[in-house]
Formats: C-alpha cells, structure tokens, sequence
C-alpha cells in the first residue's frame, strides 16, 4: 500500500512538473510571438511614413525590456527621420552597445553626428587599443583564464615533480587574467562606458555651477557625448569633449546603456 502511495505521489508530482514546464514554455512562446507582431507593425509604420506611429512602438518595445541590436537600430532610424538628431544618436551607440560590429548603425551614426555637429568624448589610448573586444568578450576571457590558472596552480600543488608546462600555463592565465581585468577597467570607465550618455535636449548650456544663470562652459548640441561623474538634485556634474567638465540638467541627456 505504502509502495503505491509513493507510486502515486510521484506520478502526481511528474504532471505537476510536465503542465508547470508546459505552461511556461507556452508564455514564453507566446510573449515571443506578440514581440514579433509588435515589431512588425512598427516596421510597417516605418515603411507607410508614419514615423512618430512607429517611434511609439519600439519604445514600447524598449519599456519591456525586449532589447536587440535592430530594435535600437530601427528606433534610431525613425527618430532620424523625423530629425531628432539626439535620440537618433543614442539609439545608434545603444545598438552598437549590443552589437559592436554593427556596419549599418556605425554609418547612420556618423551620418546623425554629421547633420547635428555633435561633439565627441576623446578616448584615452588603452581605450583605443581595446576596442577590438567588448566588455563581455573580456570578461567571458577573464573567467577563462582564471578557471585555467586555478586548476594549473592545483595542479602544481599536489603533484610530485613540478611540470615547466605547467607553471608556464600558470603563468600565462594568470597574465591573461590580469590584462582583461585592465582591459574591462578601461572600456567601462572610459569614453563608451557605462557612465556615458549623449545630449538629447535642444541648445542646452554646460555650466560652471548648478544655476541657469551661471556661467557656460560648452555649448552641446543634440547628440553630443558627455560622461557622467556625479549628480546634484536636477544637475549633472559630466566631463564633456575637449577636455571640459561642466553642469547640465538632468533631464537633458539619457545614459547610452539602459
């Protein structure tokens, strides 16, 4: 009798768990299926000429957290098209942020800053030479490398003739370690990094205190890069292009990553 109960029992609990999997797999399937519609009615907006039609639709898009490189790609384009230099510009980095090798986004993105004239944050050198990989390239490296070192450095310890090879691989992961650990540093705190953002607001004052009236350090037109290092209430205290730092509104720029 026992035996049965258990038999039971656990039959039960292996539908529970088959119709739980089903049932999520079902949602998931179906919030999949609605993105896909909601996507393509925007693109058609898009294509009709209904561009502020299809703006609506991928920022709704972008509200729930569905976020591809396209998406932010075709949300730069409609704002393109209806001159909103500033958000064009940060759809594009927003793409490109996703997608480094994005050709389609690199080019419109230069396009976009040619007609805004938007300035541009200078890059330090490391930042420069590091571009080639992305922050979750290195850090993907980075966990690599050290998971190699640490089974080398077990390997050291408990055997009985220390191999040359080994201490050698040791040697290297760990060298690999250190550098995207250096690379990860630099592309995060520099010009594309985390505290990035880009001026999205009409004629907007970079300022020398937190006041209207004080006085401006940069002009920064739509599109412009700057970086954030503090806030104060309404303000932002940012480092802008050309070496400058200054006070802007908050409500004047979007950081690039969400």
């Amino acid at each position: 009798m026992i035996r049965n109960a258990e038999r039971a029992w656990r039959s039960r609990s292996v539908r529970v768990v088959f119709l739980t999997a089903s049932l999520a797999a079902f949602l998931a399937m179906s919030l999949f299926a609605q993105s896909d519609a909601e996507f393509m009615r925007a693109n058609q907006a898009y294509a009709q000429g209904h561009f502020k039609e299809a703006i609506d639709g991928y920022e709704a898009l972008v509200r729930s957290g569905r976020w591809n490189a396209n998406l932010f790609y075709d949300l730069g384009n409609a704002y393109f098209r209806t001159s909103d230099f500033g958000r064009a510009i940060l759809n594009y980095e927003r793409a490109l942020a996703l997608e480094r090798h994005h050709p389609e986004a690199t080019a419109n993105l230069q396009m976009a800053r040619d007609e805004a004239h938007a300035l541009e944050l200078q890059q330090s050198w490391p930042e420069r030479y590091l571009q080639f990989a992305s922050i979750n390239q290195y850090s993907i490296t980075a966990v690599i490398a050290f998971w190699i070192g640490g089974f080398s450095l077990v390997a050291l310890i408990f055997a009985r003739r220390r191999s040359a090879a080994t201490i050698a691989l040791l040697f290297l992961a760990f060298s690999v370690f250190a550098g995207a650990i250096f690379a990860i540093w630099q592309l995060d705190r520099g010009a594309k990094g985390r505290a990035t953002a880009i001026v999205t607001a009409e004629n907007v004052q970079a300022r020398i205190a937190t006041a209207d009236t004080a006085n401006s350090v940069l002009a920064l037109s739509p599109g412009s890069e700057i970086k954030i290092l503090s806030t104060r209430g309404d303000w932002i205290y940012a480092a802008l292009p050309n070496n400058l730092r200054g006070w802007i509104p908050a409500k004047s720029a979007e950081q690039v990553r969400l």
